[in-house]
């Protein structure tokens, strides 16, 4: 039987909130004050903690220092106190859901049902993840490598809780199955998972997406029409691109985040939506608030448990067994046996792949129609090379790493006149790019002054 912990300073709360925890199925242990609360996590951890912000003695939220096994409890703020800021300050410090007074009860029921299920998802996913560790691959997604090694990790640990998740990471790095694989190993895996691209609706029709509408809330509108959140109620929702939501929508959808209901255009009527968002983008988060694409409210909202996705640069290891997973695909689906020469197989390791796991994909498709029985050599990709007519850079005997690595990148900024180019011939990110050129700039300003 799950066990909860409730905390709270109003008896009438205590009181009802447990007889509802008990009709789920819980076995309930209250508090009505920090001190009160500690006492009881001494003696037993509880599956789930579920606390008032404003407590006699202090904070709520003072507890999640307090779990032994910050992993093993999902911890549910609930206060009468609402603002963006407490929210925010709450998602911060570790809580994985926030709710607010008077509480929606049919929410916290559904928090309350899927609790049950979080230690045996836990012992599922760690049996999973031996099993598929040998085999190079973790639910939708293929890797052996280190970085792989942790990601895997990464959605292991997430993905029985209710968390929200942001994944950020290039073109191309597999966020749309990171999030179908968090889907598929979460509670919600049998109601749907759906993805929305943000930057590939129009601004004037994202809201209707989102939401829905009612028939004849604006021109077009013939008919009644459910949106995201509504269809994928009991599930999960991945908004990619982010960051090419229009400001006005992102206020919009920091509310429904909040509150768990949001109402269709052309009506006032608020329905639940218990959904579990799963958030990516291409772009440096941090940049983008800078920018004003990405309010910061959101952000923090959003960024509960951030995966960073790594670029295929960065687990190089695994071209060679991604290449060939696509070329067994294509021969399964053919009925043919084509296979790569050892010096194509070279060339792949040489490449960049600016364009990520997509890149090696889309190119393991040409190839694969291109050639006969042999993806020879003469397929290989087109690897960024120096010109032989470009300069030649001496450096002196003693030079530092440091001061070799700045005159080369220069010089070859200079060369290429484009930062992308520049970046691919040197083998680096466009972002590591962009931080040494800003690590520069901040030495010229302190050497000029």
């Amino acid at each position: 039987m799950p066990h909860l912990l409730l905390v709270d300073d109003d008896p009438e709360a205590l009181e009802w909130l447990s007889e509802l925890a008990k009709a789920e199925g819980f076995s309930v242990s209250q508090a009505d004050s920090l001190r009160a609360a500690r006492i009881h996590l001494s003696r037993l951890q509880p599956d789930l903690l579920l606390t008032d912000l404003q407590l006699p003695d202090g904070k709520g939220m003072d507890l999640v220092g307090d779990l032994e096994t910050r992993d093993a409890t999902e911890v549910v703020l609930i206060t009468g106190h609402a603002s963006v800021e407490s929210a925010v300050e709450a998602l911060r410090l570790g809580a994985t859901d926030y709710m607010v007074k008077p509480v929606d009860v049919e929410r916290l029921k559904a928090i309350l049902r899927r609790v049950p299920r979080t230690g045996e998802l836990r012992q599922e996913i760690g049996e999973l993840r031996d099993e598929l560790r040998k085999l190079g691959r973790f639910g939708h997604i293929l890797g052996s490598s280190a970085p792989m090694q942790k990601l895997y990790d990464q959605l292991g640990r997430v993905s029985p809780t209710s968390a929200t998740c942001l994944l950020i990471g290039e073109s191309g790095t597999g966020k749309e199955l990171a999030a179908q694989t968090i889907h598929d190993l979460s509670r919600r895996k049998k109601a749907p998972f759906l993805p929305l691209n943000c930057g590939a609706v129009s601004p004037q029709l994202i809201e209707s997406e989102l939401f829905g509408h009612e028939k004849g809330s604006f021109t077009g509108a013939d008919r009644q029409h459910k949106g995201y959140f509504e269809r994928a109620h009991g599930g999960s929702l991945l908004l990619d691109e982010i960051t090419e939501m229009p400001q006005e929508l992102q206020v919009k959808l920091l509310r429904v985040l909040e509150t768990g209901q949001f109402t269709r255009v052309g009506t006032t009527t608020p329905i639940s939506a218990d959904v579990r968002l799963i958030a990516a983008t291409n772009r440096n988060p941090e940049q983008a608030i800078a920018e004003g694409k990405l309010r910061p409210d959101l952000f923090h909202r959003l960024n509960v448990f951030p995966i960073a996705m790594p670029p295929l640069r960065d687990r190089a290891t695994d071209i060679e067994l991604l290449a060939q997973h696509f070329l067994d695909q294509l021969n399964k689906r053919e009925g043919t046996s084509k296979s790569f020469a050892p010096g194509t197989i070279a060339a792949l390791y040489a490449h960049s792949w600016p364009g990520n796991v997509r890149e090696l994909k889309n190119y393991v498709q040409r190839a694969y129609i291109l050639a006969d029985d042999v993806i020879d050599e003469s397929l290989a990709p087109a690897t960024v090379a120096a010109p032989e007519s470009a300069p030649i850079l001496t450096v002196r005997v003693g030079s530092t790493l440091d001061e070799v690595s700045r005159r080369l990148i220069e010089a070859t900024l200079a060369e290429c006149g484009s930062k992308r180019k520049a970046a691919d011939m040197l083998g680096i990110s466009l972002k590591t790019l962009y931080n040494r050129l800003a690590i520069y700039k901040g030495e010229n300003q302190q050497s000029a002054a």
